[in-house]
């Protein structure tokens, strides 16, 4: 299987970028490195990819489990080496998972078999950054 996506430069430094999905979106730098920030920051935009594929992973598998929450959200830090060319050494990776009554043990559960064994995002970041994996757990 393989995924296409093309990425069209619009004007300065900003692109626009097509996936599979048909969807697309923009990509662009802050005015600080040259562009007008009307899209998504390239680095940036591969933590966002990291928390999407482990997001889809986690959901399905909660409901599986018929495992209740009210709210569910992925925060990542990634720390960029000092030098060129900087790319993420250290990622942090914060589940938080809110409810009344939330099963800790089944959300864990589906937390590591995302992190271990299903999401490919989270083994490609594994080749290139040390990965910090920690839960959160909010009761109401």
């Amino acid at each position: 299987m393989t995924h296409l996506v093309t990425t069209q430069w619009k004007k300065n430094v900003q692109f626009e970028s097509d996936n599979p999905s048909g969807k697309s979106v923009m990509i662009d730098l802050g005015e600080d490195n040259g562009g007008k920030g009307d899209g998504l920051r390239p680095k940036a935009l591969m933590l966002t990819a990291l928390a999407g594929c482990s997001g889809v992973d986690i959901t399905p598998m909660l409901e599986k489990m018929k495992v209740e929450i009210d709210d569910f959200k992925i925060v990542i830090e990634g720390h960029l080496t000092e030098e060129h060319p900087k790319y993420y050494h250290l990622v942090t990776v914060d589940y938080h998972f809110y409810g009344t009554d939330l099963n800790e043990t089944k959300i864990n559960r589906a937390v590591d078999l995302s992190v271990d064994k299903y999401c490919g995002v989270m083994e490609m970041f594994r080749r290139f950054a040390e990965v910090k994996v920690k839960s959160h757990f909010h009761i109401k």
